[in-house]
């Protein structure tokens, strides 16, 4: 018996965003990420009650990778399974499953040296105790290369590719190249208007990938990310608005840099600009929102870019093949 394996959003409002859960109506049913504290009982629940599913059959919580607007209803939505659902993430991500304390760490580590916010570890720890339903350890780790059974003839497959997060992950409906990444694709950023990234050259090396070898026939997005004329796309691409996502993704992360590289190599500058000491990355690609707003994939893209070149990892002229050093290798 061949099984559909339909694909169901599940959205979850969350101040300036959009939280986008999916629902893959397999023997044993899926959700693909897990919004916020509130995001199972006040999102997912109604939702596939509202199609005739119950959210207590989910017996598989696939994690694209470990930011807080994904991992944050983790534990409420295993705790709505009875505890049966197997929780699935990258290894490299897990400790923002175990903790939430690694997220503050990630801020302080990151973006959190640019923002010049004193209350700013407190404000992350208030989310991160608000936002996240519980400490937990995962059912499965993964690497990349693994294969899930939901039952019947429906096998999804995993697929490393770091960049946004050390352990982004897509997850693949083989046979039918359903594609989930969560928020590996960027293009020009959701409400932020910035691509954000933890490591480039995994970023570039993981579109490529997907570009490439995964090749979406759907495409499915934790968030509308937006084009360039700040239009959003949808979070269920087809074929060709997948590979438009993902070339327009690839064609923004080389201007960003050529920006970066150039800033960098220039020198940084402290300025009174809300952009510092990247000021000159801003006003060369014209962006011109407010880089202080959370989740700030300004500061923590131009991090990246700063992290990369004083460890010699990542290439200084703009257009050169990228060096492998990187957070992950596909599999």
């Amino acid at each position: 018996m061949t099984h559909a394996a339909n694909v169901h959003p599940l959205v979850s409002p969350w101040g300036r965003f959009g939280l986008y859960s999916f629902f893959i109506d397999a023997p044993e049913p899926a959700i693909v990420d897990t919004g916020i504290a509130s995001s199972p009982a006040e999102g997912m629940l109604p939702a596939l009650e509202a199609i005739g599913r119950r959210i207590q059959d989910v017996r598989w919580i696939l994690l694209t990778h470990g930011h807080i607007d994904h991992v944050g209803g983790a534990h409420a939505l295993w705790e709505l399974t009875g505890r049966r659902a197997r929780v699935v993430i990258h290894e490299a991500d897990a400790p923002m499953l175990r903790s939430r304390r690694a997220h503050v760490e990630e801020y302080l580590a990151g973006r959190g040296q640019y923002l010049g916010d004193p209350e700013g570890e407190a404000k992350v720890t208030a989310a991160a105790h608000a936002v996240i339903s519980g400490e937990m350890e995962p059912s499965m780790l993964v690497k990349g290369g693994e294969t899930i059974s939901l039952g019947g003839d429906v096998t999804v497959s995993v697929h490393s590719i770091p960049g946004h997060t050390p352990g982004s992950v897509a997850y693949v409906v083989e046979g039918r190249r359903s594609v989930f990444v969560g928020d590996a694709v960027q293009v020009h950023g959701a409400a932020n208007g910035f691509p954000g990234y933890l490591d480039p050259v995994a970023y570039r090396t993981s579109l490529e990938y997907l570009r490439d070898e995964i090749r979406p026939q759907h495409l499915y997005l934790g968030h509308p990310y937006r084009r360039a004329d700040g239009t959003p796309y949808g979070v269920e691409l087809d074929a060709a608005q997948a590979q438009e996502a993902i070339a327009h993704s690839l064609a923004i992360e080389s201007r960003v840099t050529a920006a970066a590289c150039g800033c960098l190599q220039a020198g940084l500058q402290e300025t009174d600009s809300s952009y510092s000491p990247f000021a000159r990355v801003a006003e060369e690609l014209g962006y011109t929102g407010d880089p202080t707003l959370e989740p700030s994939p300004f500061f923590t893209s131009m991090h990246g870019y700063r992290t990369h070149l004083e460890q010699n990892s990542y290439r200084t002229v703009p257009g050169d093949d990228p060096q492998t050093p990187r957070g992950a290798s596909h599999s």
